[in-house]
């Protein structure tokens, strides 16, 4: 039977009322010129030829081993952005430091997607499954830095050196499924991986507040390292095949790679990202907005930008973030999606414990239960998308379900106060959940637009873009927080000090310590922690709004197997 490549195929789709094709025709995506190199690039070779799709797929209980030590490290990932969320109010309290929240998951936020970029090159030149385990490494050193740490400085250091290694998991646990699987079965396995992934989201919060209530908060990062040294050992134990055939990992095969890598690009994309996320963590809590650092900063991003747009424009094909890739629509549509609809939950993530805690007075184990409804019913909803998807095919409803969805519950929970039923909380986090629809619209579709040899690249700029989206949003989500605050405090209890409200933290205790219980002015103060996080929903409505919109672009596209020629399909 002739294979065929992904290069080679026609996303097949309806029409639309005009008659014009609504898919994406592959062949024609790419510029002859472009289309060239960007085989040369991928090959193993220096001949030129176009690299070999290997179609060694793996089955049965290798797979299912395969699967499970995956879906283990994308657990663990998301465990560490969820586990941390009960514990950010008693770090906060015990480093008296509550403007240093935007930190704990900004730093991790700010090292991954400035190395996100670059992870797509190597996981395209390096067998995908020893770069996954080196990331890996990465990660559980960082995990181990923010357990022992003594400062919230120390504490910032840790969650960036996770984050290093954290921007080569997300990407490459679905490039190593993407290898193992063939096209058509890449929807349920993706999902599989998503879905259980997300019961790190779902046991994160209750393990971080049993931790943080009962021993300590340093156990959220500690657990890492038995579980990830596990599956670590089981993955390199494990056959791991690749989307296209690469060389044996070796010494010459990395002197080889390096000079590839677009080095010179990620040294001008490098400073250019860090310089624009310090500006806006330093804004919104070091220095005010107008100040020489802030300026400086942002002027340095905004000259360093255009010169790495020329450079990888000038790089063409090989580049560490091809234009020519990221120009075709489905690319930059997957994109916003994904990183829009992304935001809006982590974000999210990342201010309901403090609702719970500070507002709701309960202790960090119950916050995490208090979570619950929103986490399962999301994982519900990642599995139904997953499993359907491969039947209907189209994963436009699914998109646009999943952004209205987050946005109207976004704002039924910006209606959130003191006195807010428990029928309410639960229920609007229930419909909260329907954001796990969309989760993985946009990677799949990049598995079917895009060939073999830029898969890679792809899935790598959709998680770069998720992972800058929630690191700005991160902190732009702290300043509004903590402005709101400072100036509700100001009109809600006027004898509680604004600074003493930032450096209480979000702890119950500490909040209801401002004030003498059951006094007007503890009330005025659990009021000024409710009208901050809900000032800060307005974000999230935002963020699920775009990735609404975004999500039209990605037309009826479907992801069934394609029928094979010679056999009577019309």
């Amino acid at each position: 039977m002739e294979k065929t490549t992904n290069l080679q195929e026609t996303v097949h789709s309806p029409k639309d009322e005009g008659g014009t094709t609504l898919g994406l025709s592959l062949d024609k995506a790419w510029a002859p010129k472009t289309e060239e190199k960007a085989e040369t690039e991928a090959g193993n070779d220096s001949t030129g030829d176009a690299p070999e799709e290997n179609h060694d797929y793996v089955t049965g209980y290798k797979l299912a081993l395969l699967l499970a030590s995956v879906t283990t490290f994308f657990f663990l990932q998301m465990l560490d952005m969820s586990i941390i969320s009960t514990a950010i109010p008693q770090i906060t309290s015990d480093f008296h430091s509550l403007p240093d929240i935007g930190w704990y998951s900004g730093a991790y936020q700010l090292t991954s997607a400035t190395l996100q970029p670059l992870t797509g090159r190597f996981y395209t030149r390096v067998r995908a499954k020893w770069v996954f385990l080196f990331f890996f490494f990465i990660f559980e050193v960082g995990s181990l830095i923010c357990a022992v740490s003594k400062s919230s400085v120390m504490f910032i250091i840790g969650r960036a050196v996770a984050g290093l290694g954290g921007s080569g998991l997300q990407n490459g646990g679905l490039t190593v499924i993407a290898g193992a699987v063939p096209l058509e079965s890449r929807p349920f396995y993706m999902a599989f991986m998503m879905a259980f992934g997300q019961l790190g989201l779902i046991v994160g919060p209750l393990i971080g507040g049993v931790f943080t209530q009962y021993v300590t908060w340093r156990w959220c990062f500690y657990i890492n390292l038995p579980l990830g040294g596990v599956a670590g050992l089981f993955l390199a134990l494990l056959h791991a095949p690749d989307q296209i055939k690469k060389p044996q990992v070796s010494f010459s095969l990395l002197r080889k790679v390096i000079p590839q890598l677009d080095l010179l690009g990620f040294a001008i994309f490098a400073p250019c990202a860090v310089m624009f996320l310090l500006a806006l963590q330093f804004g919104s809590s070091d220095y005010p907005w107008n100040s020489s650092t802030v300026i400086g900063l942002f002027v340095g991003a905004g000259v360093a930008f255009p010169i790495f747009l020329y450079w990888e424009h000038r790089q063409g094909a090989e580049a560490m973030i091809p234009l020519s890739m990221v120009r075709q629509r489905y690319v930059w549509v997957s994109s916003i999606q994904f990183a829009s609809l992304t935001t809006s939950v982590f974000v999210g993530g990342q201010f309901f414990p403090i609702y719970f805690q500070s507002v709701k007075g309960v202790g960090p184990t119950l916050s995490g239960v208090y979570m619950l409804p929103g986490i399962l019913s999301g994982l519900l909803f990642v599995l139904i998308s997953g499993s359907l998807a491969t039947k209907v095919g189209y994963l436009l409803p699914w998109a646009l379900f999943a952004g209205a969805g987050t946005a109207v519950s976004a704002g039924l929970i910006s209606t959130w106060g003191p006195d807010t039923s428990t029928a309410k909380w639960v229920g609007y986090q229930i419909l909260y959940g329907v954001r796990g629809c969309g989760l993985q619209a946009g990677v799949i579709t990049l598995q079917n637009v895009l060939p073999p040899a830029q898969g890679a690249l792809g899935i790598a700029f959709l998680i770069f873009c998720q992972n800058i989206s929630t690191a700005v949003f991160s902190v732009v989500g702290n300043t509004i927080f903590t402005q709101s605050l400072v100036k509700q405090i100001t009109a809600l209890a006027p004898s509680v000090s604004p600074a003493a409200a930032l450096a209480a933290g979000g702890s119950a205790e500490a909040v209801r310590a401002l004030a003498p219980p059951g006094s007007p002015e503890l009330a005025g103060v659990i009021q000024a922690f409710a009208n901050s996080f809900d000032t800060v929903c307005y974000l999230l409505i935002a963020a699920a709004s775009l990735s609404f919109v975004a999500s039209w672009g990605f037309g009826w596209i479907d992801v069934r197997k394609k029928p094979e020629p010679g056999k009577g399909d019309v």
